[in-house]
């Protein structure tokens, strides 16, 4: 099979097709998404080396589960050991031993085929097209600020980031009809979610503002300090944010301002698809190219550019 092999350095291979193992599942890759996080990969983050890739949806070839054969599907992106004191506890996301999609000891998406086990699987609706389904992970990622942070309307929350991530949690916040700012440093993207009554901003123009809540989806290593200074004493930070540069940076100000920080990774898959389903998130706008995974170089270099959200990538039969 065709597929996107990163060994420091980002190559196009033909690889062996995956076998499955019991409780896993063979997926005929159908579409995949670009995400920044394989982006940061490419420039060192994690040390990965296989096939890049865990925004997908695909069809199911073969499993032992019937309920999945032929169904169009995407995935949970950890695979873990069920048997670790975290799983048990039900932090199966946090598995001590867990193998994470095209990031962490497992190929990824960026091929013709992949295997994940079944219990990480979750059934498209028709109604919800390939180009949509593929935002499911995001989308997810979005969803769990709210699982993490209760978001009343009265909050003042600020969206630090306009890149893929950053529209994508404005809109989910924007559910929760709070007192939404999404900041930025793109006119044309921030223009995405203002044409759907969500309040923009240029990151410039915030001045002394201060939230209750900012999430940090900037994606750059400023983006933390830039949220300390946007947040209110006794505020709450949700970083977003995988970079693979570091800076150091002064804590001394979460410590006076008493603010607390919290880490925020993958999230419920099905609300996203709930959204998707019911038309309450609109993805659409946010596909900035679609590319054959014979082009899978050129469509990285595409996903580099600043004026670029995602970039999706379709698998050639």
């Amino acid at each position: 099979m065709k597929a996107l092999y990163f060994d420091n350095k980002l190559k196009l291979l033909d690889r062996p097709k995956p076998e499955r193992g019991r409780g896993e599942a063979l997926i005929r890759v159908l579409m995949a998404g670009i995400c920044n996080t394989d982006m940061e990969i490419v420039k060192g983050y994690r040390g990965f080396k296989g096939i890049l890739g865990h925004e997908f949806v695909g069809v199911v070839e073969a499993c032992d589960n019937h309920k999945f054969l032929g169904k169009r599907v995407v995935g949970e992106i950890n695979c873990v050991c069920g048997k670790c004191s975290f799983c048990i506890k039900g932090l199966k996301n946090h598995c001590k031993d867990r193998r994470v999609l095209g990031i962490l000891n497992h190929n990824g998406a960026f091929a013709e085929y992949l295997v994940l086990p079944e219990d990480n699987l979750h059934i498209i609706p028709d109604k919800v097209p390939n180009e949509e389904a593929v935002f499911v992970e995001p989308l997810a990622a979005g969803f769990q600020v709210t699982e993490q942070v209760h978001i009343m309307p009265s909050n003042r929350v600020i969206v630090l980031g306009d890149g893929k991530l950053g529209l994508l949690v404005a809109q989910v916040l924007a559910l929760t009809n709070c007192d939404l700012i999404l900041a930025g440093n793109h006119p044309s993207k921030l223009s995405i979610v203002k044409s759907m009554g969500i309040n923009t901003r240029l990151i410039d123009d915030l001045g002394e503002r201060k939230a209750d809540v900012v999430i940090d989806c900037a994606g750059t290593p400023e983006g933390l300090e830039m949220a300390i200074g946007l947040t209110r004493p006794r505020g709450t930070i949700v970083l977003k944010s995988t970079v693979a540069e570091n800076r150091e940076l002064d804590l001394t100000p979460l410590v006076v301002n008493e603010i607390t920080l919290i880490g925020s990774r993958c999230g419920h898959f099905p609300s996203a698809i709930r959204a998707l389903e019911r038309g309450l998130i609109d993805v659409t706008p946010l596909v900035s190219g679609m590319y054959s995974i014979n082009n899978g170089i050129n469509a990285f270099e595409e996903a580099a550019k600043k004026e670029a959200l995602k970039i999706l990538l379709t698998m050639d039969q």
